[in-house]
């Protein structure tokens, strides 16, 4: 650990941006690698599928006080909730604020990383290139991957798409259209699809908590913020109440209710499904059971036939870079890393963003990355019982959250900037 150590960070969206931040105020060399000419990542929008899963209508679910980086707050003039036109400005200005561009080589992408016997990395490239480093910093993202429900698409006759190469809805004019999956970007196609389809359904599996944007005239997250300085049992409380009072009873809906806390799954934010559903612009189903050619039976014993499937199925965290004998967490339950970062085995590794906020990641990937250059430079010591603590992090999750891939890396926003901000204050 050494001021002057040289690290390589692959990927420049907003968490690779503010890795590439943190490491240069302390001193290090740092070089990123982007396999797109700009930045952004997620966030750089383009009509054609590509990395980046955001579509033409794409607007944050997380309110703009709650997801701007720690020393870098987002426009006054911006919206509660801003586009993803503004997001990206928003990295640029971010980007030309600290002058990280120089810091990026774009259009190369990574096509090995190595670990050396020294717990150095050698990094290749598409161009060719191969040069060492002394610590990797991944910060690829984990929405670029799709997890597709392949018996559907083996079955389906008609057109089928994953949610990630969903990009605008004037293909669906006068179809009849299948969106299977009840988080955020399967609403969000619904809802955009339902405006010029024929007709429109949603297949959920199971129940979800599906809450508008806004409560009281605030953003709902701004709104639960406040509630962290309550006891747990009080919270919960009001939760429920909260819940009741924006949606009611979500049979209402025709929608399953669920009967865990809110608390423990990620919710879906969406402030037009319910006024969809009840206009009769969106229809909820069940899970699906079966598929013959372009007719879906349900779990409910209903069947429709459809023109085309949208799967908002989520997707697989992959580092396509790395030895899959060193990190392979495609099909895992648990993902052991101590505060979503360390590995125990690997010293000279840290993953920056690997883990799904109830909230933004960027400004967590921003308290991650200045622990990371704490610890790269030698004011931050790991705990002698990292792996212990590691597993701990895993078990804090399957006792939080639900057990589903959708909670895998799940963490809780307020809760988790205090752990990292606790460590922060120890350097």
């Amino acid at each position: 650990m050494k001021k002057h150590a040289t690290v390589a960070i692959i990927g420049a969206g907003c968490s690779g941006l503010t890795a590439i931040k943190n490491c240069r105020e302390r001193g290090m060399e740092v070089t990123c690698y982007e396999a797109n000419d700009d930045i952004g990542g997620n966030w750089l929008y383009s009509e054609q599928p590509g990395h980046s899963s955001v579509c033409e209508t794409t607007h944050l679910i997380s309110s703009k006080s709650l997801s701007a980086y720690l020393d870098f707050p987002m426009p006054d003039d911006y919206p509660d909730y801003p586009s993803h036109e503004q997001v990206l400005a928003y990295f640029r200005s971010y980007a030309k604020h600290f002058n990280l561009r120089p810091y990026i080589q774009f259009s190369t992408r990574v096509t090995g990383a190595h670990l050396l016997p020294d717990q150095r990395w050698r990094l290749t490239t598409d161009t060719g290139e191969s040069t060492e480093y002394d610590y990797l910093i991944v910060a690829n993202g984990h929405h670029h991957a799709p997890r597709h429900p392949e018996d559907v698409r083996a079955a389906f006759t008609g057109r089928y798409l994953h949610s990630h190469d969903y990009k605008n809805n004037r293909s669906f004019a006068g179809e009849r259209v299948l969106v299977i999956g009840g988080g955020n970007s399967g609403c969000d196609c619904a809802v955009e699809i339902s405006r010029l389809a024929r007709r429109t359904d949603i297949s959920i599996r199971r129940a979800h908590y599906i809450l508008p944007k806004f409560f009281l005239g605030r953003p709902v997250d701004t709104f639960n913020q406040t509630l962290r300085y309550f006891p747990k049992f009080v919270q919960r409380g009001l939760r429920r109440l909260t819940v009741k009072a924006m949606v009611g009873d979500y049979g209402q809906y025709g929608l399953e209710s669920p009967t865990v806390p809110v608390t423990s799954t990620h919710p879906t934010l969406n402030s037009e499904l319910l006024y969809k559903i009840r206009h009769g612009r969106v229809h909820p189903r069940r899970a699906i059971q079966r598929v013959t050619d372009k007719t879906v039976a349900f779990a409910d014993g209903t069947e429709q036939e459809y023109d085309t499937i949208v799967a908002a199925t989520g997707y697989r965290i992959t580092f396509p870079f790395l030895d899959r004998v060193l990190i392979d967490y495609e099909e895992a339950d648990r993902i052991p890393l101590y505060l979503r970062m360390f590995h125990p085995d690997y010293p000279s590794l840290i993953f920056i963003g690997l883990f799904q906020p109830q909230g933004a990641i960027w400004p967590l990937a921003d308290a991650q990355s200045r622990l990371a250059a704490a610890y790269m430079t030698g004011s931050y010591t790991l705990p002698p019982d990292l792996r212990a603590r590691a597993e701990a992090d895993s078990d804090r999750i399957d006792r939080d959250f639900q057990r589903s891939k959708r909670h895998t890396i799940e963490v809780h926003y307020h809760d988790f900037m205090y752990r990292l901000e606790r460590e922060l204050s120890r350097n």
